[in-house]
């Protein structure tokens, strides 16, 4: 194996790169991006970005300019991909050559999800998703400006947090009464949720039906369902997840189900392919985890499939969250838990939550806990069994139970 083409220059594709030359691989390695300029992290868009504290593309890149060179990176910046024949290892590019590789590794990520309403399209409706995208929002973020946000999960809910602090007035809309339930449990959600009101965000529950702009008019209404008065806005921010990025791979006939399915190698239906980040999901698994933790992991096994060493063992899904200040923590799916129990005050505003299936932890969520979170990631790592009421003694010390 002489050449490893990478489409797609995130933090999975990154990661790959860089576990590919940790792990030996002495051949080439070509990256590509459809993007210009050096890749960057996308977490930082929704905060450091959009708060002005990141102020170039250097400011979030995932690495410096010459790690590339190092590290014998062959980074090609702006060149989209067009298609994919998988049996002959060739990569047709947007500017009419090809590339030949002797394996590809599928990064494409995913694209924002729009709102199918009218008025969707207008112009003062924006997605976060890329940095083009985040400068547009910055620009728009300036004091006494009406924002309304759509979505109240991770995205949403940071932006909002971003564009009040930032002086503008925020409404926040999503039909789910407490969003990111399903995930960290209802006492970590409501908490979560109850801080925007606290914040001074006027927060709506409904879906969002239609944008309108009157003739002339610098700004939009949100017409929003069981709401009799719609929100006027100076900007929409729509933030309600994203659609994985798919199209290279269903037209080369790779096996694509809500993600390209893949092994625990991340090895695709074909044999040459590979995809790793938001496009993937496990084979088995019914979600594709869509978090920064799951992209570099999956990044990493990537590269170990594609050395034919085994790969890392699977943990559980590690994600986080910015706002207000204060940080949630995740790891694993509550939803997956048949018991809850807490450790700490909720009314304090920074407290754990234990989700236990069979007297094994599977999953956690905290605020402002960060100590918990790390003990709780070994304990889940090594399905220690647990007693429910060890976990909320305040007493014990996590690292303790451990030892069983």
């Amino acid at each position: 194996m002489t050449r490893i083409a990478m489409v797609g220059a995130g933090l999975s594709a990154v990661s790959a790169c860089d576990a590919l030359r940790g792990g030996g691989f002495d051949g080439e390695i070509v990256l590509l991006s459809d993007e210009a300029g050096l890749p960057y992290d996308r977490p930082p868009l929704s905060k450091d970005v959009l708060t002005g504290s990141a102020a170039t593309r250097e400011d979030i890149a995932l690495r410096p300019a010459d790690w590339y060179e190092k590290q014998r990176v062959e980074l090609r910046p702006g060149i989209a991909v067009t298609a994919l024949r998988p049996d002959e290892g060739v990569l047709e590019l947007a500017d009419g050559s090809e590339l030949t590789a002797d394996r590809i590794v599928l990064a494409t990520g995913g694209t924002a999800r729009t709102l199918p309403v009218p008025g969707a399209d207008d112009p003062a409706v924006h997605t976060l998703r890329t940095w083009a995208e985040a400068e547009r929002l910055r620009a728009r973020l300036v004091p006494g400006a009406r924002i309304a946000v759509v979505g109240a999960g991770l995205i949403g809910a940071e932006t909002a947090a971003v564009a009040t602090a930032l002086g503008c007035a925020v409404t926040l809309i999503d039909p789910v009464p407490v969003p990111l339930t399903a995930v960290v449990g209802p006492d970590i959600a409501g908490a979560l949720h109850a801080r925007h009101r606290a914040e001074g965000i006027d927060v709506i529950t409904g879906g969002v039906k239609r944008i309108d702009r009157a003739p002339g008019a610098e700004e939009v209404t949100v017409t929003v369902g069981g709401r009799p008065e719609p929100v006027t806005a100076d900007t929409v921010v729509v933030g309600i997840g994203i659609r994985p990025a798919t199209a290279l791979a269903e037209a080369a006939g790779l096996t694509v189900d809500n993600g390209i399915v893949v092994d625990a190698a991340q090895r695709t239906s074909h044999p040459r392919v590979y995809a790793v980040g938001d496009v993937a999901r496990r084979s088995g698994d019914p979600v594709r985890h869509e978090h920064w933790d799951a992209a570099r992991s999956g990044g990493q096994a990537a590269a170990a499939g594609l050395l034919g060493a085994a790969p890392p063992a699977r943990s559980a899904s590690w994600f986080w969250s910015d706002r207000y200040g204060s940080r949630l923590e995740g790891v694993g799916s509550m939803a997956d838990a048949e018991e809850t129990v807490v450790r700490g005050d909720v009314a304090s505003g920074a407290f754990t939550v234990f989700g236990l299936r069979a007297s094994v932890l599977i999953a956690a969520a905290a605020i402002d806990r960060p100590k918990d979170i790390k003990a709780a990631q070994r304990l889940i790592a090594r399905a220690v069994p647990v007693r429910a009421d060890r976990l909320t003694d305040p007493a014990t010390e996590l690292r303790a139970l451990l030892r069983g």
